[in-house]
């Protein structure tokens, strides 16, 4: 990608986190309700209550306290959680690794999943299976990830208990775990057994995030495929007497991708988006979980920072693949 064109994609991020941060901000200053008289113990004064407001920050009117709350946040600081009690970026900080990790899984099976099916389907067009499996496609996006999340609870906590349903691992491993990214770090150190507890913990949750996005990916990548079959250069490869399997995989496969993988990216931001739901359906301890706790608890500075967070995720992950669709397809480079 051309550095002009990526210092220009940086520097509109900018002004679309200030609109986030803007709308968020007021929207949650606006709609009915007051965290203060959440918090305050019965027979509190109202010299306390003053108190309360005035440290965070809720005692003056709206621009003023968007202009405080923006002047923070440029120093790296996002307030104090009134649900919690603690700093905010600590909060971010401790439940964000279990979110990425969890959704990179989701989407890694995504992936596989939804790129198997693509493949197969292609190959075999026009026949019985590629017809059962856009069937299926069709069906499993038809139903939302958090069905599919109340599914496997049913399926593999009371039907076939075999999957753990809450947490992020066993509890009494937890305290050799570490923390952050736990499931990077233990496959790194050589724990097993402790990276085999946070997988099996987190098959369930990444199914139910992953099947509908596979279920796109498949759709689209059959077409791209079938797109890529009836080209010129595949019909070239054929005539020189290449197999079926070779022309697939190596000629039709490799242009067909990027789409899907621009299509990718966009599936990623929403299934992080849908970690939500999944988190607090699992009782797994990321910022979806934590997010929810915020909403109900109206903890405005930890529901500012958990949407900034994730506005800051989707604009990476779209200018991360921006820059791997560019690397896999030269003719996006440009003139040299």
């Amino acid at each position: 990608m051309n550095p002009l064109v990526l210092l220009l994609r940086l520097l509109l991020a900018i002004p679309t986190l200030f609109g986030v941060a803007l709308v968020v901000f007021v929207l949650m200053r606006v709609v009915p309700g007051d965290p203060i008289a959440m918090m305050i113990p019965p027979g509190a004064s109202p010299a306390d209550i003053a108190r309360l407001r005035a440290f965070y920050g809720l005692d003056a009117g709206i621009p003023e306290q968007f202009a405080i709350w923006l002047r923070e946040l440029v120093h790296g600081r996002l307030g104090t959680s009134i649900t919690f009690r603690q700093n905010v970026m600590l909060l971010i900080g401790e439940r964000l690794p279990a979110t990425l990790e969890l959704g990179l899984v989701a989407m890694l099976l995504a992936v596989l999943l939804g790129g198997a099916a693509g493949i197969v389907s292609a190959a075999w067009h026009g026949r019985w299976a590629s017809s059962l499996i856009d069937g299926l496609a069709a069906m499993v996006q038809a139903i939302p990830d958090f069905l599919w999340g109340l599914i496997f609870i049913l399926l593999f906590g009371v039907v076939l208990p075999w999957l753990p349903i809450s947490g992020r691992l066993d509890p009494n491993l937890s305290e050799e775990a570490g923390t952050g990214f736990m499931l990077v770090g233990n496959l790194l150190s050589g724990h097993l057994e402790i990276a085999g507890s946070i997988l099996n913990h987190m098959v369930a949750p990444a199914l139910a995030l992953a099947l509908p996005v596979a279920a796109i990916l498949a759709r689209v990548l059959k077409a791209s495929m079938q797109e890529a079959l009836a080209s010129d250069y595949v019909m070239l490869a054929r005539l020189k007497g290449l197999s079926g399997v070779r022309v697939l995989l190596a000629e039709a496969l490799p242009n067909a991708v990027t789409p899907t993988l621009s299509l990718s990216a966009v599936q990623f931001a929403f299934l992080l988006g849908g970690t939500v739901l999944i988190e607090r359906l699992f009782s797994y301890p990321g910022i979806g979980s934590l997010a929810i706790s915020a909403v109900v608890g109206r903890d405005l500075p930890l529901i500012q920072a958990v949407v900034l967070t994730f506005a800051v995720l989707f604009i990476a992950i779209n200018l991360a693949v921006d820059g791997l669709v560019v690397l896999l397809n030269p003719r996006l480079r440009g003139p040299r």
